[in-house]
């Protein structure tokens, strides 16, 4: 459980999640204190996974409906529905801090008090290296900073991003900023990572704090080239 007296709230999008959304709640919940919150978006899943959320009766998970219409937009990218969801669970949050989490990641036992203890006045977001494993949880990549060359700088993170969302936690001060998301949003993570570096001090920290898990039926590109132009990402 955490050490911290700050609220944390865990934000989560989710599709179709059955599979892996069990053993990532069980990393993420046991590092959590009894008035930190869990908000999970759910876009219209058609599996058990919301069954599954909804088994565990414990009051600090919130699950809610993605009501948004997304006009079409879902033919041309598949993102834009992803930061849709996550944008439905992060104007649900309450917390003095926020994070963000995949349904199919692993949180490591250590994230929420390595993250916390770090955290100070003028440090508005943090972003953490990941361990990358496949479907199995076998890994792929021991780092996922090497595969991006992720680091804080400005013009870098807008031709290849270097901001992975599950990654990422940031300060009350950078989601009233974040949101509402702007029109037509591909990156979510991006943006909230980028505004982070305007508001304040950005924190790329090198300790491996997930097992951030690529397969078939991954939602996001993150860690592959983005199809985005750069005129439509600028």
């Amino acid at each position: 459980m955490k050490s911290s007296s700050k609220k944390i709230s865990v934000c989560m999008a989710i599709y179709n999640g059955e599979k892996f959304i069990k053993e990532q709640l069980d990393s993420i919940i046991f590092q959590l204190g009894v008035a930190d919150e869990i908000i999970i978006s759910d876009d219209g899943s058609t599996d058990s996974t919301c069954d599954i959320i909804v088994s565990y009766s414990d009051p600090r998970i919130m699950l809610v409906k993605n009501d948004c219409k997304s006009n079409g937009k879902e033919k041309r990218y598949k993102s834009y529905i992803v930061a849709q969801n996550f944008e439905n669970a992060l104007k649900h949050a309450t917390g003095d801090y926020i994070f963000l989490a995949d349904q199919d990641d692993i949180w490591e036992q250590n994230k929420v008090n390595s993250l916390m203890s770090l955290f100070s006045n003028n440090l508005k977001l943090i972003v953490h290296d990941a361990t990358v494993v496949d479907e199995k949880g076998v890994t792929i990549s021991p780092s996922y900073f090497e595969i991006q060359n992720s680091k804080k700088v400005f013009v870098k993170n807008i031709v290849k991003n270097s901001y992975l969302g599950c990654c990422m936690a940031f300060d009350k001060g950078v989601l009233l900023k974040a949101l509402p998301f702007p029109p037509n949003l591909v990156a979510h993570d991006m943006w909230i990572g980028m505004l982070g570096e305007k508001l304040g001090e950005v924190s790329f920290v090198k300790r491996k704090l997930i097992k951030y898990r690529r397969h078939s039926n991954t939602a996001t590109t993150s860690g592959k080239k983005s199809q985005q132009k750069l005129i439509f990402k600028i």
